[in-house]
């Protein structure tokens, strides 16, 4: 396993308004490895996870993957950030309505100027895993929940993510395919040698990883 240091956040807070989301987090994360990310609603888990994806800023502090602080950089290289390097699984889909579903799992990739035939197969092949190749024409309003929210990991999954973050990603699946669908996410991280960060209150997933970080009130209590 390579023990690189991929992610630095140092003494991150994030403030809304006036309620303190993050108080003061420092942690490292390895390359390649897997962390789960647990606690009560509103100790910030979300919010940690959407700083490292670049969706939002810090209010103080640093936010560093591959060396680089996300907080230096402009909308633009952020957005980059988002497309080439990181893999976001939701609990809520986001999908497009006026898209087939394969056409929605390819947006990232046309929108990078990254489209191929190898993210094209990549798309069908991990479909097939999750057994919803028939859903690929189909658009979203078609699909149940379960079906509409692997289609959202093929999407998150098909360019090779470096950092896979999933907030909550089996919430909308019963348990056989929770654990089908979590150990597909485990097995393509490794393969891309992504380093998968996990936010989810399902405690038969938190009990299948090694490496557990606890939130409480803002704060990182066990890592």
């Amino acid at each position: 396993m390579n023990t690189n240091v991929i992610i630095k956040i140092e003494d991150v807070k994030k403030i809304y308004k006036k309620s303190h989301a993050l108080r003061g987090v420092t942690i490292t994360m390895n390359e390649g490895e897997e962390y789960l990310i647990r606690g009560a609603s509103g100790s910030g888990k979300s919010t940690l996870l959407y700083l490292l994806g670049g969706l939002d800023r810090p209010t103080e502090g640093k936010v560093i993957v591959n060396q680089k602080n996300l907080v230096d950089l402009s909308d633009e290289e952020l957005a980059l950030y988002r497309n080439r390097y990181v893999g976001f699984v939701f609990q809520f889909h986001f999908l497009l309505s006026s898209m087939n579903c394969l056409d929605n799992i390819l947006l990232p990739a046309r929108l990078g100027g990254v489209y191929s035939d190898e993210v094209m197969d990549r798309a069908k092949s991990i479909s097939k895993l999750l057994g919803v190749e028939h859903c690929l024409e189909k658009f979203p309003f078609e699909l149940s929940g379960g079906e509409q929210q692997r289609i959202n990991i093929i999407r998150a999954l098909s360019l090779k993510p470096k950092l896979l973050l999933c907030d909550e990603p089996t919430g909308n699946l019963d348990s056989e395919n929770s654990h089908k669908v979590i150990q597909l996410i485990r097995t393509l991280a490794r393969e891309f040698g992504a380093t998968l960060v996990v936010v989810t209150h399902d405690p038969q997933i938190a009990q299948s990883f090694n490496r557990q970080l606890v939130m409480k009130d803002g704060l990182l209590i066990t890592q």
